[in-house]
């Protein structure tokens, strides 16, 4: 290894010295230019700050409502648990989950009552909607609330 052999590591730069003088390219103001609030030291400003505009999240119109208490729930209709399960079966959030019919875990489970039933099932759920708890009962089966 010689001096001469020598190279600077790959992707790594130097950083730029400034205030050296002005024969250096970027003396007495530094490469901030003449006055101004970028001009002085400790000057920062927000990202998103557009220069004393009213900023973009205030000119756009605000709709609408969101419920801090609004709940959501893993959902299952009937006409899954009729294409899916036998007559007389027990059917829980532990078996939808495992067959991939439902998601996050952290969710209850609602079934509602899109389609029709025809077997005699057990059905429990977090929550039944009105329809489908009157479907399974008119089937011959059973909701059981956890």
């Amino acid at each position: 290894m010689k001096l001469h052999n020598l190279k600077p590591t790959q992707g790594v730069k130097t950083r730029k010295r400034v205030g050296r003088g002005d024969s250096s390219g970027s003396g007495r103001t530094c490469g901030r230019g003449e006055k101004g609030q970028k001009s002085r030291s400790g000057s920062t400003y927000r990202a998103y700050f557009e220069g004393g505009q009213i900023p973009l999240y205030r000119r756009l119109p605000k709709r609408g409502f969101k419920s801090m208490s609004h709940k959501n729930f893993n959902i299952v209709n009937l006409y899954i648990l009729d294409e899916e399960f036998a007559e007389k079966d027990v059917i829980d959030e532990k078996i939808l989950r495992e067959m991939g019919l439902i998601g996050k875990a952290e969710l209850e489970l609602k079934v509602l009552g899109d389609g029709e039933i025809t077997k005699a099932l057990t059905v429990r759920a977090s929550k039944f909607s009105a329809s489908a708890k009157a479907k399974i009962e008119a089937a011959g089966g059973t909701c059981e609330v956890v």
